[in-house]
C-alpha cells in the first residue's frame, strides 16, 4: 500500500495499462490533479520502479510514461478496483 496508496497513484497507473502516454495526455485524463502534484506523483512512481519516463529531444520537450514490468504486475488489482468502484458508485 505504501507504493500505490495515495489519491493519484492508482489513477495514473490505471491510465497507463493500455500503453505509454505523453505527459500532457496523461495529466488531462486525471481531472483535478495539479501540475505540481502530477510531477510529484510520477516522480515517486518512477523512483519505485512502477513507471518509466522517456524524454525525447524535441521542441517542445516530449516525455512519455510507461508501466514497467513491476507496474504491469498491478494490472489485476487496478482493474478489480475499477470494477468495484463501478459497482459501488451508486
Amino acid at each position: 500500500m505504501n507504493l500505490i496508496g495515495t489519491k493519484w497513484k492508482p489513477l495514473i497507473l490505471f491510465h497507463l495499462l493500455e500503453g505509454g502516454l505523453r505527459s500532457g495526455v496523461l495529466q488531462k485524463k486525471i481531472p483535478g490533479i495539479s501540475n505540481k502534484m502530477f510531477t510529484q506523483t510520477v516522480r515517486e512512481l518512477e523512483k519505485d520502479n512502477l513507471i518509466t519516463r522517456t524524454v525525447f529531444p524535441v521542441v517542445p520537450p516530449k516525455a512519455e510514461y510507461k508501466l514497467t514490468t513491476k507496474g504491469k504486475s498491478l494490472e489485476d488489482i487496478l482493474r478489480r478496483l475499477d470494477q468495484w468502484g463501478l459497482v459501488h458508485s451508486n
